[in-house]
């Protein structure tokens, strides 16, 4: 016996297709939906993260600034104590060649020569006095080249002149003080003093 279906099955098969869509496609739409959110979700956390990381760069940043700031004040103050320093040596060091200066200038002094005027301008020292002769005058240049401390007279002017009616040479010279690298020997040259009234410093 031959069964026939009259039934409507290509119409429910077609609706079954149908359903099968709508439900792929909601679940498409469901999943593109919370991948989306994942992703922007991702991304949100990442910018912060960055963001978090930017402000502890930018902290961190300020932080050695304000300690290159102190250093670099550190070593302006570092450079004004050196140069302070150096100020104090150069004025001890001066004070000392000036008390060498005297000392060589009363060893190198002949008999028969006196200062009246001892002017330094750094280095260079300017002698102005009376000798009773130009060999006088000669003999203190000698003299002076020998010391280990005063180098290269060089004589600027000599002419006669009267002291307490007494014919004399006036005499004006330059020397150069120097520094020795050992301590300075003594060396013998004529004695002489240098009278109160005419020396002057």
């Amino acid at each position: 016996m031959i069964r026939i279906n009259l039934l409507p099955h290509r119409e429910q098969k077609r609706a079954a297709r149908q359903r099968q869509l709508a439900f792929l496609a909601g679940a498409v739409s469901v999943l593109g939906l919370a991948l989306v959110l994942m992703i922007h979700t991702v991304l949100g956390l990442r910018i912060e993260n960055q963001e978090a990381r930017n402000k502890y760069l930018e902290v961190e940043t300020k932080k050695l600034d304000d300690q290159i700031a102190e250093i670099k004040k550190l070593k302006e103050q570092t450079q004004a104590m050196l140069a302070r320093k150096q100020v104090v040596e150069t004025l001890q060091s001066n004070r000392s060649a000036v008390v060498y200066l005297l000392d060589q200038l009363v060893r190198q002094l002949p008999d028969g020569v006196y200062l009246k005027a001892v002017k330094q301008n750094g280095t260079d020292i300017n002698l102005q006095g009376y000798a009773q002769s130009n060999a006088r005058v000669a003999t203190l240049m000698r003299n002076l080249e020998a010391s280990a401390w005063l180098q290269s007279p060089n004589l600027i002017e000599t002419k006669a002149a009267t002291v307490n009616n007494l014919k004399v040479s006036e005499f004006s010279l330059n020397v150069k003080l120097v520094r020795p690298e050992q301590s300075a020997s003594k060396p013998t040259g004529g004695t002489g003093a240098i009278s109160g009234k005419d020396k002057k410093v």
